[in-house]
């Protein structure tokens, strides 16, 4: 049963990965018959924690012998969270919860602290896009999910960047509380129970470049006409290589094969097109080289987990040309 909850935190904070936590476990909701949690704010690093907002400290009575009787552990995001140690008490109260059949939840750069308790390891999780390079590097024995807004891999609960966090909190209410109380808790936090699509729509992807000159030509002509249809013996041709050196050097340059380079950058604008133009679906579909409406979401939804117009109601606001 999910009854007794604690926050955990480390110096450098951040408030509103705390308030998420606070927000749907620390309210006291009896008077609409929804549940009331036992909620404590627990620290790793002495009474008195420093946030990552200047001036604003947060002070609590409670320390790491209070999460012996928690069911669920929520570990919010701190400053130089990547770079730093943890308390060994910490890590050590962390394991102990799990091994007793707790839960553990992170919100953003808060994983690192489950992968230095060791809980990553064999799970799957998430993180904020901009740290899963560093979290994959660091512990390798964990599969790193960037585009997902947040993992369920029981008994962790890994979430991404900040309001991914209040995604993670709601689907776990939801799991052991049923939907009609996680709805209930989110109409009163104003925010949708559970949102489309995962943290790839979120992304930044600036236009990846060749790492020498061998076939910058040929990328930059394919990013001037995304709306054609080529072959890799076309491009081969204006690279004057042979098919197969060509997709080699391509590989060795990109990354990637020209198939996918050359659909990442048609994604790439039919996103840019529907947070900046009013074009229709279909004509973004033409212009990115998609063809058919059918085709770009097809794709889009393979690429970012959302359809074309979710996403330019996403970043465009409900009264956006659909």
């Amino acid at each position: 049963m999910l009854n007794n909850v604690a926050a955990v935190l480390v110096d450098g904070v951040h408030p509103f990965e705390l308030g998420v936590v606070c927000e749907v476990f620390g309210l006291d909701r009896s008077d609409e018959g929804l549940p009331v949690y036992d909620f404590a704010v627990v620290s790793a690093e002495g009474p008195v924690l420093g946030t990552h907002v200047g001036g604003l400290t947060v002070s609590t009575p409670y320390g790491l012998d209070r999460l012996e009787e928690a069911d669920l552990i929520a570990v919010p995001a701190a400053d130089a969270n990547i770079d730093r140690a943890y308390p060994p008490e910490l890590l050590a109260a962390l394991r102990r919860a799990v091994d007793r059949g707790a839960r553990v939840l992170s919100v953003c750069s808060g994983v690192f602290v489950l992968g230095a308790a060791g809980l990553l390891d064999g799970r799957r999780c998430a993180v904020h896009w901009r740290h899963a390079d560093v979290l994959a590097r660091r512990y390798p024995r964990t599969t790193v999910e960037p585009d997902v807004l947040y993992v369920d891999a029981d008994p962790v609960i890994t979430s991404a960047g900040t309001a991914a966090g209040i995604d993670a909190c709601l689907h776990l209410v939801r799991k052991e509380q049923g939907p009609e109380v996680a709805n209930r808790i989110a109409r009163r936090m104003v925010v949708p129970p559970h949102r489309d699509g995962g943290q790839a729509q979120y992304i930044e992807r600036p236009l990846p470049r060749s790492r020498c000159d061998t076939v910058g030509e040929v990328l930059a002509w394919m990013e001037q006409h995304l709306d054609e249809e080529v072959t890799v013996e076309q491009l081969a041709e204006r690279a004057h290589m042979s098919p197969r050196t060509f997709a080699r050097r391509f590989q060795q340059e990109t990354g990637t094969t020209p198939y996918r380079w050359l659909l990442r950058q048609r994604v790439l604008l039919a996103q840019h097109l529907l947070e900046a133009t009013d074009e229709t679906v279909d004509a973004i579909a033409w212009r990115a080289g998609f063809g058919t409406a059918g085709a770009l979401r097809h794709q889009f939804v393979q690429a970012l987990g959302t359809s074309p117009n979710a996403y330019r109601r996403t970043f465009r606001g409900p009264q956006a040309a659909a």
